[in-house]
């Protein structure tokens, strides 16, 4: 009776030690983000003086979509979801490019990380590194779970045309097109 006594308590002050971790580690990352990523009224507006790396080193500038249809997806190399619509985003960026569409995926990695990826599994759309402040980003465009991949569409007047929390999907991306053309 003893020893299972022992292992049950040994196992809830590991799970309660975890959860202590857990809050310990999310305090420090909302801090240490808030201030990194100021958007002016909790809205897009601030997202286009935004700067970011390339993975080869170039810098993108938010202030060029501007004025186009823009697809910003939040993505990961960890992430098995974020991955596995690559393909779908690839599509889209290929399909709808010529007409002005752009497709921005804002990586919530590490730069060396996204480097040996797009080696591996390159995209023709623009990559950029937010590292990990670009969670908090996402917070900012709608994403309140900081849950990825996550996708926020623009019209062209850098107004916010809808988001979408997980893997999207050829089909539904097309839908994409017609609803970023309807206005606010």
């Amino acid at each position: 009776m003893k020893r299972r006594q022992l292992v049950w308590g040994a196992g809830a002050a590991a799970a309660l030690m975890a959860a202590a971790a857990g809050v310990w580690w999310r305090s420090r990352h909302e801090t240490a983000a808030s201030p990194v990523l100021p958007l002016a009224g909790g809205g897009p507006a601030g997202l286009w003086q935004m700067r970011f790396d390339a993975p080869d080193g170039s810098e993108v500038r938010m202030a060029s979509f501007k004025g186009q249809p823009l697809l910003l997806n939040f993505w990961g190399s960890w992430c098995p979801p974020c991955v596995a619509e690559m393909p779908d985003l690839d599509r889209f960026a290929k399909t709808f490019g010529p007409a002005g569409w752009r497709v921005v995926g804002l990586a919530v990695d590490n730069p060396k990380a996204v480097r040996e990826f797009l080696a591996r599994k390159p995209v023709s759309y623009t990559i950029a590194v937010a590292g990990f402040e670009g969670a908090g980003l996402s917070r900012e465009l709608g994403n309140e779970q900081a849950a990825m991949p996550f996708s926020v569409v623009f019209r062209p007047d850098g107004s916010i045309a809808l988001t979408k929390t997980g893997a999207a999907h050829w089909a539904e991306l097309q839908t994409w097109v017609e609803r970023a053309a309807t206005p606010k």
